[in-house]
């Protein structure tokens, strides 16, 4: 807890800095003279599992902080952040904050997919646009949300990737799928499920809400001797599902998709009980991308040595695709004009073209594997690329 604490002041004490630096003078200019403009971010940042929330704002605050060194940019940023826990009981306060903040013309998240399905019709109503880097749930772009976007895909790709290796790369016959209840786990356990069956895998279906005791489920699982479990859900909660499976002898394959994809989840589940669990995301790993390494360096230098993490580099993405924007409308700013401009942005990021269907939807889609080797996570890669080699 003492951890978690810490790294919600190192992410406010960022979030402090970066606005400082950026904030101008009454009259919305900077003190060089360029103007100020203001993006929010909305994500988890406190709670059990605000590891995800710090690795995407520390994303966006580097993408602000590049900008805000560059001479050639007219404009200055300025970022607000609200703390909506990955609840969706706490996604419309979090979202109204950076709603009547009038001078937030663009706000980056909400991040889990129940606060963003709480939150969004409010964006809707306001007109201003959000831009999620992590929200997965299918249903969240068939709503009618007239100003979301998401820079990652959704679970039917990752839950149908993801039951095409575990039928094809790891033989399985039958599968416990276990969710959270979450509008995001039984999004992806739905798709994993669809595709298992089609594959004439067996599959075994539970669901629990987050508790700290997994001992009874742990119980539960292995007297059905599934070949994997699969959880939909966090890592905070797979940990400790993974320890109760651990002491109780589970001799199957542990998987699970990019809510548990941090290196919290084997610090709080214990090397032993982490060990061979295999971790999936529709997100490639920074660290490990050539591409990638000028973000890295930058990302490490401006948040005090912190290496990316699950949800960095698609923050980053959709910042910089936002700052694109900005150049592109000049003077012409504001909610409505940036919200109708981000549909048609076509950027290249570090992770991916960020470039959208009419319905919100990102073009092209990736699912990668990652799995716990030695106490570290590490990347296998490509889904598609693994189930033919």
């Amino acid at each position: 807890m003492a951890r978690r604490k810490l790294l919600g002041a190192v992410a406010l004490a960022g979030v402090v800095a970066l606005t400082a630096a950026a904030c101008g003078s009454d009259d919305g200019s900077s003190s060089d003279g360029k103007k100020t403009i203001t993006i929010g971010f909305q994500g988890v940042l406190s709670g059990d599992n605000q590891q995800l929330g710090i690795n995407a704002l520390y994303g966006v605050e580097t993408a602000v902080a590049e900008a805000n060194a560059d001479a050639n940019l007219p404009f200055k940023l300025k970022l607000v952040q609200s703390d909506d826990a990955g609840s969706p009981d706490q996604g419309p306060t979090a979202a109204q904050k950076l709603i009547d903040n009038s001078d937030v013309l663009a706000v980056v998240g909400p991040m889990f997919s129940g606060a963003t399905k709480a939150s969004e019709p409010l964006y809707s109503q306001a007109g201003l646009l959000s831009v999620s880097p992590s929200a997965t749930n299918p249903a969240l772009t068939t709503l009618g949300f007239r100003t979301f976007y998401r820079v990652i895909a959704p679970d039917t790709v990752q839950g149908t990737a993801d039951a095409d290796y575990i039928a094809t790369v790891l033989k399985a016959k039958k599968v416990f799928s276990l969710d959270d209840k979450s509008d995001y786990g039984t999004g992806l356990s739905a798709a994993l499920e669809k595709e298992l069956k089609a594959k004439g895998v067996t599959v075994v279906h539970d669901g629990i809400n987050p508790t700290k005791n997994y001992t009874s489920e742990a119980t539960k699982i292995i007297s059905e001797k599934p070949d994997v479990l699969f959880y939909s859900g966090y890592y905070a909660e797979l940990a400790l599902l993974s320890k109760a499976l651990h002491d109780k002898g589970f001799r199957g394959i542990t998987v699970s998709g990019d809510g548990s994809l941090d290196a919290k989840y084997v610090e709080q589940a214990g090397a032993a009980a982490a060990e061979g669990t295999y971790l999936t995301c529709p997100c490639s790993d920074a660290n490990s991308d050539p591409n990638a390494a000028a973000f890295v360096e930058s990302y490490k230098k401006i948040n005090g040595g912190a290496r990316p993490g699950t949800y960095s580099g698609e923050a980053y993405d959709a910042t910089n695709a936002l700052i694109e924007v900005f150049k592109n409308l000049g003077d012409n700013l504001s909610r409505e004009s940036v919200a109708e401009a981000f549909g048609k942005v076509d950027y290249q990021g570090v992770t991916k073209l960020v470039k959208f269907q009419p319905n919100g939807e990102v073009e092209g889609a990736n699912d990668f594997i990652y799995r716990v080797k030695n106490g570290q996570i590490v990347v296998l890669g490509n889904t598609v690329d693994l189930i033919k080699s």
